[in-house]
């Protein structure tokens, strides 16, 4: 049973440039991360992807009280998955934001197609390793890495394929550390091919 899995974490339209919600350069993380989808995809390991899912009234949006334009609403185009990334078919997607009263930055908030929660999906695939990247580092991807070490995986937060928004300059940085402190890990790609590849080896695969 894999032990590892790569979360992907709201690459969706309106977080890239040209939607309603843009990170800065967020669409350079879709080339790199389409590089660890097919290393994982290689190695048998599951493919998770996150999403913001939002209602079209939330009190997420700031027409309604909330701290954000209006974005990813169910259904639009904005609510897609970047155009150029490749998801694998057998992709579990997570869906969060659906409550109306509350932000759900957190991965860990979401729901799979069942309405199984994130942490079951993991913990009945067996997964203990968790690979996290995508938008934005100082929000989304903090709150789910922190969750996950809450939760009890080991955690890698995969930095050059993450981007954040930095409303306030460092925040990013700040986030990344915050995330080492709890005791997860941060990588780049080289890093992570030389983690799984010596785990292959352990486990009598081939390597990469």
């Amino acid at each position: 049973m894999p032990d590892k899995a790569l979360l992907v974490v709201d690459v969706q339209n309106d977080f890239c440039p040209g939607g309603a919600l843009p990170v800065p350069h967020g669409d350079v993380v879709v080339p790199v991360l389409n590089t660890y989808i097919g290393l994982f995809q290689r190695l048998g390991y599951p493919v998770i992807a996150s999403r913001d899912w939002h209602p079209a009234n939330t009190r997420h949006f700031q027409p309604f009280g909330g701290g954000w334009p209006i974005h990813c609403v169910q259904g639009t185009r904005g609510a897609e998955f970047h155009p150029h990334l490749r998801l694998p078919s057998d992709a579990i997607i997570v869906s969060k934001g659906m409550d109306p009263q509350q932000d759900s930055y957190t991965a860990f908030d979401g729901v799979d197609p069942q309405g199984r929660p994130l942490a079951q999906v993991l913990r009945e695939l067996g997964v203990r390793h968790l690979f996290v990247g995508g938008l934005a580092t100082d929000y989304c991807v903090r709150h789910t890495a922190l969750d996950a070490l809450r939760q009890g995986f080991a955690v890698w937060l995969l930095a050059d394929a993450s981007r954040g928004v930095d409303l306030q300059p460092g925040d990013s940085d700040k986030a990344i550390a915050e995330v080492r402190r709890q005791g997860g890990k941060v990588a780049t790609l080289s890093e992570v091919l030389a983690v799984l590849g010596r785990a292959t080896a352990l486990e009598g695969g081939k390597g990469v």
